[in-house]
């Protein structure tokens, strides 16, 4: 299976296996979210467990 352009675009995968892709809620309608949660938006976080297999599988690592 090819790899998908757009989730190889959004999704890393770490040395150790894990997987990184950018925070939900951070692009638009900031004006009103305070300067310490948009600094955390600014850090990669950890994809859920539960989306973890299907994105593994867009990024060509599942079977």
């Amino acid at each position: 299976m090819k790899t998908h352009s757009g989730a190889k675009k959004r999704f890393k995968k770490t040395a150790s296996g894990k997987l990184r892709g950018r925070r939900a809620y951070s692009s638009h309608i900031l004006e009103k979210k305070s300067p310490k949660r948009k600094r955390k938006m600014a850090k990669p976080v950890d994809i859920a467990p539960s989306d973890q297999r299907k994105v593994r599988t867009l990024l060509g690592g599942g079977k």
